[in-house]
């Protein structure tokens, strides 16, 4: 397959979507047929690409030798990006009912199928100032998308979105530095960084790194943009919290400590150690946050909160084993979640309602919804046979393998975390299916979700059981493309 390939996914859909804005579409039909067949498209060219990769990168553009702006498809980047070109047009289906009735929609699609090519330039960046750029313009791209309400509190949540992001590139940007100025530039497994040396700047410089990378996501003190974001329309919360952006972040920071620094120059030192602490923390923080919310889907955003710090700790305990378990949980988690926030916005579309109050008896109403949801609560806290229980899973041994008191006690503190998350995912489940009495008369005009809300939750639920009975086979193909 030849290496000027990976310009469609990635140009295709930042063209087309630019291009959309300004075509006059007649009917909401027409303008969702395009964007599905751009997103379906470059889609394909991904998973050919990532089952027949170029075995050379593709230099862009040069600004010096060992300095370029180009592009790889090494097995992390297929991993990446396979799992947006699954669930991005995924999540398009969904937005064709969900937003069918909002304004601004040329704008919305605009940037929704322009994210998906950025997020493909970060997945398929051949170096760490590539990835950079490309994380940055989806900081740019994804802004609109949560403001898109253009109410106070959608401007207020873009606002802080904004001054997160922009903070975490500038701390994120100084460890890049380093790393070039290193002649450390390429992403090489094991790390193209030879040495830290003796100067503590150079050291602390990676922490810089982490936390600014970090910010996309979610680790604490520097996440609580995600929460308020959930005020977005549920696709773009869906995408967020799945996909595009917190993945993003977990993402850059397997390429920091993999395939810039090295996991060999890292482990055992002060760094691997702070920045796991802060992981755990995240963890507890994230699980109890999200069972004091009264709010569906800031309920969920706490609960990602804390799930991506599973992946972080998986990514801080940096051997191989734990590398694939941070990949397992990256794609498992992914899947869990957007089913769940699809599930939270069907219930808002369809009844008004987004408080855990209002939801007694809703889940008569909406059994398939709630079903659905049903899977994904038991899957995100770890019951087998569901993937939510083997990433997880695999995340524990990992740490008990690397054994550190630290990697020890973020054993219990996974343990605590998955019964919090067991009591705040069944409390909408017992209230939607167990209501008081005398409070269903109250949902008289809910009705279940239309087929193209009901499609994505099914398939994402089927996806939960199939991965988790075949995880196996997956688990043998994620450490064959990573050449574990």
């Amino acid at each position: 397959m030849h290496a000027n390939l990976l310009l469609i996914p990635l140009f295709l859909p930042i063209l087309a979507g630019a291009i959309s804005y300004f075509i006059p579409f007649q009917k909401n039909n027409h303008r969702n047929a395009y964007v599905m067949t751009i997103l379906c498209i470059s889609a394909a060219f991904v998973w050919v690409l990532a089952i027949f990769p170029p075995k050379e990168s593709l230099v862009l553009l040069q600004f010096a030798d060992n300095l370029t702006f180009s592009l790889e498809l090494d097995g992390a980047g297929r991993i990446f990006s396979c799992l947006s070109a699954t669930l991005w047009p995924l999540t398009a289906l969904y937005a064709f009912f969900y937003m069918s009735h909002e304004e601004h929609l040329p704008m919305f699609y605009c940037f929704f199928v322009m994210s998906f090519g950025v997020t493909m330039g970060i997945a398929m960046a051949d170096n760490m100032l590539t990835m950079y750029l490309f994380y940055e313009l989806l900081s740019l791209f994804t802004i609109p998308l949560v403001m898109h309400g253009m109410g106070k509190k959608h401007n207020y949540a873009a606002r802080k979105y904004m001054i997160y992001s922009i903070g975490g590139a500038a701390f994120a940007f100084s460890g890049v530095a380093f790393l070039i100025l290193s002649g450390a530039n390429d992403f090489v497994f094991g790390g193209a960084l030879n040495t830290l040396g003796e100067n503590a700047i150079s050291r602390i410089l990676f922490v810089f790194a982490f936390f600014g990378f970090g910010v996309k996501a979610a680790i604490f003190p520097l996440h609580s943009w995600l929460p308020t974001a959930s005020v977005a329309p549920t696709p773009v919360t869906a995408l967020l919290h799945a996909v595009a952006v917190v993945k993003a972040g977990a993402f850059a920071l397997i390429r920091l400590v993999y395939y810039a620094y090295g996991a060999d120059l890292l482990q055992g030192t002060w760094m691997q150690y702070t920045v796991m602490a802060f992981a755990l923390f995240t963890i507890l923080y994230g699980s109890v946050s999200a069972l004091r919310q009264g709010h569906f889907k800031r309920r969920l955003a706490y609960s990602t909160v804390s799930n991506l710090s599973y992946i972080l700790f998986a990514v801080t305990l940096m051997t191989k084993a734990s590398l694939v378990a941070a990949f397992c949980h990256l794609v498992f988690h992914s899947v869990i979640k957007i089913g769940a926030f699809f599930a939270a916005g069907s219930l808002l579309h369809n009844s008004n309602k987004e408080y855990l109050s209002q939801m007694e008896g809703v889940g008569r109403k909406m059994p398939l919804t709630f079903l659905f949801f049903g899977i994904s609560a038991l899957a995100l806290t770890g019951i087998p046979p569901l993937n939510g229980f083997i990433s997880k899973w695999y995340i524990a041994t990992s740490a008990i393998e690397e054994g550190s008191v630290l990697a020890i006690i973020g054993v219990a503190v996974l343990l605590c975390s998955a019964l919090l998350t067991g009591m705040y995912m069944f409390d909408p489940l017992v209230r939607a299916f167990f209501p008081r009495k005398g409070v269903t008369s109250e949902l008289a005009e809910t009705k279940e979700a239309d087929w193209r809300m009901l499609i994505p939750m099914g398939i994402c639920a089927l996806l939960c059981l199939a991965l988790g009975l075949f995880s196996g086979g997956f688990l043998s193909l994620l450490k064959e493309v990573l050449a574990l």
